[in-house]
């Protein structure tokens, strides 16, 4: 399988059908095989239901049910183990990172041999008060692991699969995953400018089922 690609979700019931769409517009074009895994973090609309549409209409299409809210470090790890493609792509459900950068993300992974590339959205639209502890804390991760990324954060990012089998992320740490990955052993790791998408519904802030 060429990608796995790995959404955190809670209360996204509004952007799955769209999101989804999208994504696999985009792996027809490009003619990849991969698997979709949605991971339903506690949410209280109805998201699980649309992940289970999504899973009718197309099988490559995944979920995991979290009973309630155990955060993105929790989802993306649970995810992390379950995936099987030779790439490994992590987005957010909420329609602010673009599924047509998959393509070169994956070229970056495969034909350049990058073990992790992290999104950078250059030109954002968030709010002051957002950008700017965004900022300070990728200026003081930067210093301290010698990683020049300018966006930790970011959820769109590419792994090399053995990375992601590798690591183990909880709590808060998936803010500093590139670190974890270099600590591991996996140093090479790059960037990518990527499109920030203006989210049409507005922001929104261990038991399981799978499918």
């Amino acid at each position: 399988m060429n990608i796995s690609v790995i959404i955190p979700a809670k209360d996204e019931q509004e952007s799955i059908p769209e999101l989804s769409q999208w994504i696999s517009r985009v792996m027809q074009q490009h003619g990849f095989s991969y698997e979709v895994i949605f991971v339903d973090d506690g949410s209280t609309d109805g998201t699980w239901e649309e992940i289970q549409k999504q899973n009718l209409i197309n099988s490559s299409f995944k979920g995991v049910k979290f009973n309630r809210n155990f955060g993105k470090s929790a989802a993306l790890h649970t995810a992390f183990k379950l995936a099987q493609g030779e790439v490994v792509i992590t987005m957010d459900a909420d329609l602010q990172d673009s599924p047509d950068e998959i393509p070169e993300l994956y070229r970056l992974i495969k034909e350049e041999g990058f073990q992790l590339v992290s999104g950078w959205k250059k030109k954002r639209h968030d709010p002051i008060s957002k950008t700017l502890p965004s900022k300070f804390f990728n200026y003081v991760t930067r210093k301290i692991s010698g990683i020049h990324l300018h966006d930790f954060n970011c959820g769109l990012k590419a792994y090399r699969q053995e990375v992601v089998k590798n690591i183990t992320i909880y709590g808060e740490m998936h803010r500093y995953i590139p670190v974890i990955a270099k600590w591991n052993g996996y140093g090479k790791i790059g960037e990518k400018v990527v499109q920030h998408q203006a989210r049409k519904y507005g922001y929104t802030k261990f038991g399981l089922e799978r499918f």
